[in-house]
């Protein structure tokens, strides 16, 4: 098939290499043409999946028209805080027939609404499958096996993103609730940060493990509250990515929560990172959602305070642990 990933990041270079290796047509739109030249000329992406080499049979461009052009599939690999305004630059230009995919985690920060929602208002197509789970770019572009979910209300969709994105190091199982499966990733970032910075206070395995299952409780009250069903949280986009992106040294949501742990302050940690932090940006929509939804979220609200309140890690810790007793 003609594939288009909009986005030249590392999850979008490591889908473009995975179905790249199944045969597909697969053009690569980045919005930095010196930068896409450079990939195109050495076959790296140092900035965002450094190490891995890209075969010359995938196709690189900063054109908008050239990189849609025919695609059956158009995959959206953007962050969530570009994600509207890249989607507006596209508008008109991608086929109205075209099969759209949505790899990005999180809520729109002025809108509230999820990913494939502003897809879908903002492009005008009908058809958006969202794909998520465990898949961190550098182990997928490296051919580590991995398990993901597609997800639409439109089942023969999530089956044909099931079949073109399957193969023996990549397993993708079907659902009908895109929005567990959206939700799932976007407030795992969050209680990433949370794990990251109880790790930089130097605690254990056992605090770990009590902000990964209250976090996934976290998951679970917020998906519910807008509409989810309450077992896709148990699937691989909730508590399969909950985990990874908390225990991952892959992860930028954990390193962040560990330098803030570590007593940095956090324009000094996003200073100094080229990549984007997910949870970082979520932690704020989600706070204020979860608030306005009147669903409890003590994690979420800590990190929000952490992110953006310059609150102490130890004192969001102990606040935690501080809070009425209660039933599980």
């Amino acid at each position: 098939m003609k594939i288009a990933v909009i986005g030249d990041g590392g999850w979008g270079t490591a889908t473009a290499l995975l179905l790249n290796g199944y045969g597909h047509d697969v053009t690569v739109w980045g919005p930095f043409p010196d930068y896409v030249e450079e990939i195109k000329s050495t076959h790296l992406n140092p900035r965002y999946l450094k190490g891995v080499a890209i075969p010359e049979t995938i196709s690189w461009t900063a054109d908008r028209g050239e990189a849609v052009k025919g695609a059956e599939i158009v995959v959206l690999a953007l962050t969530s805080k570009y994600y509207g305004a890249v989607c507006e630059t596209f508008k008109g230009i991608i086929p109205v027939d075209a099969l759209v995919v949505s790899l990005t985690k999180g809520l729109c920060e002025k809108t509230h609404a999820r990913m494939s929602e502003l897809a879908t208002s903002i492009l005008g197509v009908k058809r958006v499958v969202v794909l998520s789970g465990p898949t961190h770019a550098e182990e997928v572009s490296r051919g580590v096996p991995t398990t993901i979910v597609a997800a639409s209300a439109d089942p023969a969709d999530a089956e044909i993103v099931q079949r073109v994105w399957s193969g023996p190091k990549f397993r993708v199982y079907t659902s009908s609730d895109p929005v567990g499966v959206e939700i799932g990733g976007a407030v795992k970032n969050v209680i990433a940060i949370a794990v990251g910075a109880s790790d930089g206070l130097g605690f254990g395995d056992n605090t770990r493990a009590a902000l990964i299952t209250r976090g996934l409780a976290e998951v679970g009250r917020f998906a519910a509250a807008l509409g989810a069903q309450p077992a896709t949280v148990y699937g691989l986009s909730g508590v399969g990515d909950l985990i990874v992106t908390c225990t991952s040294v892959h992860s930028r949501n954990h390193f962040v929560g560990e330098r803030l742990g570590k007593g940095e302050k956090m324009a000094d940690v996003l200073g100094s990172m080229q990549m984007v932090a997910e949870g970082v940006w979520n932690a704020k929509v989600i706070h204020g959602v979860a608030r306005s939804l009147g669903v409890e979220m003590p994690i979420t609200e800590l990190v929000y305070k952490l992110c953006y309140e310059d609150y102490p890690a130890r004192d969001a810790i102990a606040a935690l642990m501080s809070r009425d007793l209660k039933s599980e």
